[in-house]
């Protein structure tokens, strides 16, 4: 049995014949753009891989939160696809879509906690669930845009039926960079032709343990972190028949950053994530949509606004959420605040033991160099 690791988000299921849309804002936004697609191998013992994965995913997330280009701070979209999956048909080519390229950051985590692990593993196709990739996502087409592949596994890259030299030269040809990221010894990705992948696409090939556990500290600002961000939820103001499934949606996300392995560290990251630009919920909250450009309160119905804002007149109802908006900025700022003196706690108090690598470590060595190419700065942390 082949046990495959795959890191990379997002992916499509199936042949590759239909085109997945990235989720679109409801108003046109000047921000750079980057999109990463995340392809995880979700075969026989990779529960360790899962597992970094859900718990490292705000701190990826994070690394963006003070990035910027142009002045700007980017949006961010990141696509999930599941390759390995032993209950899919081989003419599927045992892959999984989980989500196109998306800014919905709590969608994004519910598919990414939705994964079951696998006790069996199946065929690991790389070169399959990266031409899915590449062929079905849509990319933006602009050459400043950042683009990246990023694909993890342990089994050897030239497996199935589709040629990974032809994928990968097709997605440079796009402008995608394919980072692949074997989990074992150099040598034997290596000889596995997971170097070959990344050299062609103008990747980088990464070596992680993906058993190891993310050696985070707890951090005094943990309690106070997740008091914010409570009430950092309360600012939020549903409506529209996305509204109360945005909002359980959020808190789901909540407790099951909480409960990933580094529990309160984990909320902790997802809390400054979700006080920055990159969280943003236009489609269900009313505080974020008010501030899109096409936003225009004669287009809200009575009956898709919460039980609150019913009653109020037009000049009410902007001023509710003009009140809101405050509220949340004040939070954030205090968030964003307690995010930096955690991040410098734990960058003293965590001891650089040069131990295994992991995902996340992993993803934002190469970001951090492939997005500087681009324009990009990132603040030091």
């Amino acid at each position: 049995m082949k046990l495959k690791l795959v890191l990379a988000s997002l992916a499509f299921a199936g042949l590759g014949l239909n085109t997945y849309a990235a989720e679109k804002p409801a108003a046109p936004t000047e921000q750079p753009l980057v999109q990463i697609a995340i392809l995880l191998d979700n075969s026989g013992s990779m529960n360790g891989l899962i597992s970094q994965a859900k718990s490292q995913l705000w701190n990826i997330v994070n690394e963006f939160v003070a990035a910027k280009k142009d002045g700007k701070a980017p949006r961010v979209q990141v696509a999930l696809y599941e390759y390995g999956v032993n209950d899919l048909p081989a003419d599927k080519g045992y892959i999984r879509f989980l989500s196109p390229l998306t800014d919905d950051l709590d969608k994004l985590s519910e598919q990414l906690f939705a994964i079951n692990t696998r006790v069996s593993g199946s065929e690991e196709y790389c070169g399959w669930v990266m031409r899915d990739a590449v062929d079905n996502l849509e990319w933006d087409k602009s050459d400043k845009t950042y683009k990246a592949i990023f694909i993890a596994g342990n089994e050897p890259f030239t497996q199935g039926p589709v040629d990974y030299r032809t994928v990968c030269k097709a997605a440079i040809a796009k402008g995608i960079v394919v980072n692949t990221i074997h989990c074992g010894p150099e040598a034997e990705g290596i000889q596995g032709k997971w170097k070959d992948g990344a050299d062609l696409a103008d990747g980088r090939f990464l070596i992680i343990n993906h058993n190891a556990v993310a050696a985070v500290p707890a951090a005094p600002q943990d309690k106070e972190l997740a008091e914010w961000n409570v009430k950092l939820n309360g600012t939020y103001c549903a409506y529209g028949r996305l509204g109360a499934e945005g909002l359980a949606r959020q808190n789901v996300q909540d407790s099951n950053a909480a409960n990933a392995s580094g529990g309160a560290g984990v909320l902790a990251s997802r809390a400054a994530s979700k006080a920055s630009a990159v969280y943003q919920n236009g489609s269900w909250d009313l505080v974020d949509r008010a501030k899109q450009k096409d936003f225009n309160w004669a287009t809200i119905k009575d009956e898709e606004l919460p039980d609150e804002l019913k009653k109020l007149s037009v000049d009410e109802r902007k001023a509710y959420i003009a009140k809101k908006d405050a509220e949340r900025a004040d939070i954030q700022k205090k968030i964003g605040e307690l995010a930096k003196e955690r991040d410098q706690y734990i960058t003293q108090t965590m001891k650089k033991d040069g131990g295994d690598k992991t995902l996340g470590e992993a993803v934002t060595a190469a970001v951090h160099e492939q997005a500087g190419r681009k324009g990009m700065s990132f603040e030091k942390k």
